[in-house]
């Protein structure tokens, strides 16, 4: 396995965590993610469902999971179903789970060959009132492909009509977004990995430097310390690109007196890192740079305080906003008459400033988590606000991923370069 053992008690924690929201004599059921087809007889990357692997830990195609807590036979609460290996599968494929290994890392007792996970839906269906089913509910979800949980939820319902159906994402929503400690150390290897991979570019990037040849420095980086790869596909955006929020062509080259944009995560295990900051390719901010650095610098540290117990994200990303409308006013971006004379849906600020301050971390890069609940103890947000002079091709977004506590917000990327002077002390050291 690429990264190391997760402890199986966070999954076992996880599973009583959510059989404990369950309503009485009720079954819910996971399913992992499609092997998604490419071209000719190849297939994408495959990444496990998000829910399943944090009930499981099991990191494999083909897999199921039955918990159906008040079953009358104790051995069929916590089912795990996963792909019966054979000769012809370990030479084609290489190694599967036993159903040792599987029960090892899960916590899950019993294990089974999927091929049994229909007679078992059958038979224990039979016993329980209600159903719960798994759908991607993230609000910034939009897929139009019909997803194995999906077709699952529909052929399961359309067997069995007169159940009650409930929705396991709700569930989720609420105990995914708040982390267990062991999640809170597995983001933190993610982070430093991340952090391993700016220091890497800092040392390599000058003037001529592609973009593509800073992306796999940083990939190089990652494959090195255990990650998977990128968390989501990275911005290695120099100059105007910077300006592109979504910037993921990575095919420029940098020049003398850009800035650079670079806004990158590694995944390790499965959990995200997700990180932006802004330094120059020769090694010294200009003036104008820094001045607008510096605004945004000072926009992250004032959000970073309103991270704490209590505030909503919606509250958080709208009151980030003001600070931010500020700075644009200092800066003589915006004036009064501008923010007078405003679109009330589209505010003033958002020329310069037109994405939100933060979003949950986890599992996901945009993890789930309820926008207009109250953020809790355990809960993971990012702090990236940013300004984009599209008129100077000048785009600065810095972000750190901070951990909420009763105590206060905690920074996770502390230590990373953030300032200026640190940044060019880093890059001029090595040249």
């Amino acid at each position: 396995m690429r990264y190391e053992a997760i402890d199986p008690q966070l999954f076992i924690h996880n599973r009583a965590r959510f059989a404990a929201a369950m309503q009485a004599n009720s079954i819910a059921f996971f399913v992992s993610n499609d092997q998604f087809p490419r071209n000719a007889d190849a297939n994408f990357y495959f990444r496990q469902n998000s829910e399943l692997f944090w009930l499981t830990g099991i990191d494999q195609e083909d897999t199921f999971l039955m918990l159906y807590p008040d079953c009358p036979n104790p051995r069929f609460r916590e089912v795990l179903f996963i792909v019966e290996t054979n000769d012809h599968i370990a030479v084609w494929e290489g190694h599967k789970y036993s159903q040792t290994e599987a029960a090892d890392m899960s916590g899950v007792t019993t294990v089974l060959w999927n091929k049994e996970f229909q007679s078992t839906l059958n038979t224990y269906m039979k016993y329980a009132d209600v159903c719960y089913l798994n759908t991607n509910e993230n609000d910034r979800a939009s897929n139009p492909l019909a997803t194995a949980e999906l077709r699952f939820a529909r052929e399961t319902q359309q067997q069995f009509p007169l159940h009650t159906y409930k929705r396991a994402a709700k569930i989720m929503e609420q105990h995914r977004s708040r982390k267990h400690p062991i999640e809170i150390e597995l983001l933190k290897r993610a982070i430093n990995i991340t952090a391993g991979g700016l220091h890497e570019v800092l040392r390599m990037v000058k003037p001529g430097t592609w973009e593509f040849e800073i992306e796999g420095t940083i990939l190089k980086h990652f494959l090195s310390n255990r990650a998977k790869g990128f968390s989501f596909e990275p911005i290695i955006a120099s100059g105007a690109s910077a300006c592109v929020l979504h910037y993921v062509k990575n095919d420029k080259q940098c020049k003398d007196g850009d800035l650079m944009l670079l806004d990158f995560g590694a995944d390790y295990a499965n959990y995200a890192g997700d990180m932006t900051r802004c330094f120059p390719v020769n090694g010294r901010f200009s003036k104008r740079q820094k001045e607008i650095y510096d605004a945004v610098l000072r926009v992250n540290y004032a959000a970073t305080k309103l991270l704490v117990p209590g505030r909503t994200l919606d509250e958080y990303n709208r009151e980030a906003a003001l600070i931010m409308q500020d700075e644009l006013l200092a800066l003589g971006l915006l004036t009064r008459q501008d923010i007078t004379n405003e679109n009330p849906n589209w505010p003033a600020y958002k020329k310069y400033f037109p994405h939100g301050t933060g979003h949950f971390l986890g599992i996901d890069v945009h993890d789930i988590g309820a926008r207009y609940g109250k953020l809790e103890e355990g809960m993971v947000i990012t702090c990236e606000p940013g300004i984009y002079i599209a008129a100077e091709g000048l785009g600065i977004r810095i972000e750190n991923d901070i951990l909420i506590t009763k105590n206060g917000p905690v920074n996770l990327m502390a230590g990373i370069p953030i300032e200026t002077e640190e940044l060019e002390e880093v890059m001029q050291a090595s040249w």
